[in-house]
């Protein structure tokens, strides 16, 4: 009996400190494995950090349709899932050598390079939840595809508009837009190669190839004020595979034939650049460029001077005119999130547009300068909400030494600088900042001339008598 009560007593005795370490030794191997498996230098697809988030956080979830695993479980999304269904039917529709699934069978050999885009997926087993996963790729995936060709209007063979076959989706207006948007969010992106593989399955011999429909169907609608040129059209088409997902074939887009600038002057100007107004008060003019209403203005392409265009020269900043509309923050956060994110993208246009932008506006007496100059069409309400977009915007941005407006800062600032200007803006700032106030100064210059005037008159008066 006492041998037995002391055998029950060593069982429970705690682990020996070799056993110990064994334990831990296991838990950390497990947590490099798991490591290994998240493959953070191949992610493509991020979260938006939280430093870029935390001004809007709305500005990065969709608020539609979600695409790919980050907004899966968003039941405010689920009235889309329909939709889905339906463009995966109309997907099968064109091959009619391909089921369901063929189709999970094919994205299966891709499903880990797939997941690998991805950071840390919140719930998600890689062992347990990779059917599903797969499921996602084709259901999303078609979404995509599909919602592209029918924007092209690429129909099955056989069927066109008006002949049997009408839109699936036939929202008109802002809620069509906001699908559109939904699909530019830097966490609602497909790997660009499982959207490709789809579309090879099913593509008509005289379809495009799908990243030359993505940038037709998104960059027209954003209505960035760039053109398609044999050029970059062969050089997209041969770089297709390097594109990681939707997103970037725009950014691409967008930013395509801008002349990369060498920095002079060895980095940032150390003074901040004053805003709009007090450049106007130094004796800067503004002269808008070009007449296309970019980001998001929806007209005819006159001309394809690019946003990013801003030059300052002999006393004169020229800069593209653009339109601020309801979805100018959402497309532009998601741009600036890309290239924050993305090691790889240099020059950041969008990043040091925003923060170029940022200092050149203050409040909303300098947009209402702009506006007048015609450089800013607000389509959003009164100056002070544009003036607080680019407030907020530049919010978490980093700037680097490469900064593509450092050259303007600098003649911005040494033109500031100059004893002449300082004493003009001086001038302004407290003799002639209003009417009234240039109108009182005015009157006092009179007053004292005339007074001076009279004072001679009346010394030489004297003299002569």
């Amino acid at each position: 009996m006492q041998q037995s009560q002391t055998t029950e007593s060593n069982d429970e005795d705690p682990p020996s400190g070799s056993q110990t370490t064994e334990c831990v030794n296991q838990i950390f191997h497990k947590k490099f494995e798991d490591l290994d498996k998240l493959s953070i230098k191949s992610s493509t697809i991020f979260k938006v950090n939280v430093g870029l988030r935390e001004s809007n956080p709305a500005a990065y979830v969709p608020k539609m349709v979600s695409i790919g695993p980050y907004h899966k479980g968003n039941s405010q999304l689920s009235s889309m899932e329909k939709y889905k269904l339906l463009y995966l039917r109309r997907f099968l529709e064109r091959n009619n050598q391909l089921d369901v699934k063929s189709c999970i069978s094919e994205l299966d050999k891709w499903m880990e390079k797939a997941l690998n885009c991805y950071g840390d997926i919140e719930g998600f087993d890689t062992d347990n939840d990779s059917h599903e996963f797969c499921q996602m790729l084709l259901l999303d995936g078609c979404f995509v595809v599909e919602f592209i060709r029918e924007r092209c209007q690429i129909y099955p063979q056989g069927k066109r508009e008006g002949e049997g076959e009408d839109k699936i989706i036939n929202f008109v207006g802002s809620k069509y837009n906001q699908i559109v948007r939904d699909l530019l969010l830097l966490e609602n992106q497909l790997p660009f190669f499982v959207l490709n593989k789809l579309h090879y399955m099913t593509k008509q011999d005289d379809e495009l190839p799908l990243v030359i429909l993505v940038m037709i169907s998104f960059t027209h609608f954003l209505g960035l004020g760039c053109e398609f040129t044999p050029i970059f059209i062969i050089e997209t088409i041969c770089n297709e595979e390097n594109i990681k997902h939707i997103l970037q074939a725009v950014h691409i887009h967008s930013c395509h034939g801008n002349p990369i600038k060498d920095s002079k002057h060895g980095g940032m100007e150390t003074k901040v650049m004053p805003n709009a107004t007090e450049l106007s008060e130094a004796g800067i003019s503004f002269i808008k460029v070009g007449h296309f209403d970019r980001l998001l203005g929806g007209g005819d392409l006159e001309d394809d001077i690019s946003l990013f265009d801003i030059k300052f020269e002999k006393g004169v900043m020229k800069i593209p005119c653009f339109g601020v509309g309801d979805g100018t923050e959402i497309l532009l956060r998601n741009l600036i999130a890309y290239e924050q994110q993305s090691s790889d993208v240099k020059p950041k246009y969008f990043s040091d547009f925003a923060f170029f932008m940022d200092h050149l506006i203050d409040s909303e007496k300098d947009v209402n300068l702009l506006r007048q100059k015609e450089i800013i069409k607000n389509w959003i309400g009164e100056d002070k909400e544009v003036a607080s977009l680019f407030n907020k915007i530049g919010n978490g941005v980093t700037v680097y030494s490469d900064f593509y407006y450092g050259e303007e800062f600098k003649k911005a600032v040494e033109h500031c600088d100059k004893t002449w200007n300082k004493m003009k803006t001086n001038l302004m700032r407290n003799y002639f900042s209003s009417p009234w106030a240039g109108a009182s100064t005015v009157a006092a210059i009179i007053l004292l001339l005339l007074t001076t005037l009279q004072t001679i008159l009346a010394v030489t008066g004297s003299l002569h008598k």
